[in-house]
């Protein structure tokens, strides 16, 4: 197959990728996204579901945030649960701002749908994916379709292919600095056909163990429980599962959460990750490439969102005026943001979470720490500033 030429190759069709093929595509740059796996499976893969405001306004700005806005359900607020009270933070009262709660499977279907309605190519189903002379001026992106070896030839790549990618593996490791902390659980997240008891997420501290209460749909919830990293899930019945969410999440007088069908369970082992640099050459990571942050934040999704949009800004800047200072500093500009951020998911989930080694001092400590955050406007005020999102860190155009 002989070489194509395209000015950014992406690799990798999660919302990181979809979503900087699209800033590109409305500022007139071209590029081409790989994907490894199918169409059916980016758009199924269930994952975070709460949206920031920037977020939010990044989608609607460009075309894509119509089914969210119909679909998404707007929060003002949430509930932090411990010894036995439940404690509201406004979020519009503090910030003037919410969250949308609406699941990333649903933005990737979004995006997609605007990339082919756009005439964008999207490979899927790609093996063996190859980077090679980010060092230089012209990189490549090369992998197997069919059976066939295809060649795409860059002015730039970004790595938008997730934790367990190639991206990442394509900086030297002399130049690379990993920071990473494993915590000693992880959560045993369910999907049920039940209405959700709750408008509002839930965080629920408990001496049994960490509690969550989410939602996808006025339909669906989407819930959480502490459990061992490494937990085997044969060992949680649907039964067993509810009564421990049961105890957990309880708090009110009568308050109870409605049991349903749970259509989907797993356990997920809980990180937080930093790679540095972000970019090599003229190779760019993007979103879990280049960081991890525990779920607690609910962060993910909207670091990554962050990061394209730094991103695509720098290369905008790069095709119409020639400029390269922007993309110069892409990696020390979104590392200001990943690290607030990484403090913020850290520390909600230091205050929420029981750990193995805790002393009962520990124990009181952190309801000492959830009473001081649900009382002190000023302390609610960083929460919600935080859930909310930080503004925008654009550097230099």
């Amino acid at each position: 197959m002989p070489e194509r030429r395209v000015q950014v190759g992406i690799i990798g069709a999660g919302p990181a990728g979809l979503l900087l093929a699209h800033l590109l595509h409305r500022a007139g740059i071209s590029a081409v996204i790989v994907e490894a796996r199918s169409r059916t499976y980016v758009e199924e893969r269930i994952r975070a579901g709460v949206l920031e405001q920037g977020t939010v306004d990044v989608l609607r700005e460009t075309g894509v945030g119509a089914r969210m806005d119909r679909e998404g359900l707007l929060h003002h607020g949430t509930i932090l649960k411990f010894a036995g009270e439940a404690r509201r933070i406004d979020f519009r009262d503090l910030t003037g701002q919410g969250v949308m709660v609406y699941g990333q499977h649903e933005v990737v279907k979004d995006l997609v749908a605007a990339r082919l309605e756009a005439g964008g190519e999207i490979v899927f189903d790609v093996s063996d994916t190859r980077i090679e002379g980010v060092d230089g001026p012209a990189p490549t992106i090369s992998w197997l379709k069919d059976g066939e070896r295809h060649t795409l030839a860059c002015d730039f790549v970004a790595g938008c292919d997730g934790f367990h990618g190639v991206s990442r593996a394509a900086i030297p490791t002399d130049v690379l600095r990993v920071y990473e902390r494993v915590y000693p659980f992880g959560w045993l997240g369910i999907l049920a056909r039940t209405p959700p008891a709750s408008e509002e997420l839930i965080y629920a501290s408990h001496d049994r163990g960490f509690a969550l209460l989410s939602m996808r749909s006025p339909e669906i919830s989407r819930l959480y429980l502490q459990c061992p990293p490494d937990e085997d899930i044969a060992h949680w019945p649907d039964a067993r599962i509810w009564e421990e969410l049961q105890v957990r999440l309880a708090g009110g007088a009568g308050w109870r959460l409605d049991e349903g069908e749970i259509v989907q369970k797993g356990v997920t082992a809980m990180r937080s990750f930093v790679a540095e640099p972000m970019r090599h050459g003229r190779l760019f990571l993007a979103g879990d490439a280049a960081h991890i942050v525990p779920p607690t934040g609910a962060k993910g999704m909207n670091l990554a969102v962050g990061d394209v949009r730094v991103l695509a800004r720098g290369l905008e800047s790069y095709y119409a005026h020639g400029r390269e200072e922007a993309l110069a500093a892409y990696s020390e500009t979104c590392l200001r943001r990943i690290w607030k951020v990484q403090r913020f998911s850290w520390w909600m989930t230091q205050m929420l979470h029981t750990f193995d080694d805790a002393s009962p001092f520990d124990r009181r400590r952190q309801l000492a720490e959830l009473d001081y955050v649900t009382s002190s406007r000023a302390a609610m005020t960083t929460i919600a500033e935080n859930y909310v999102g930080l503004p925008m860190d654009w550097g230099p155009r």
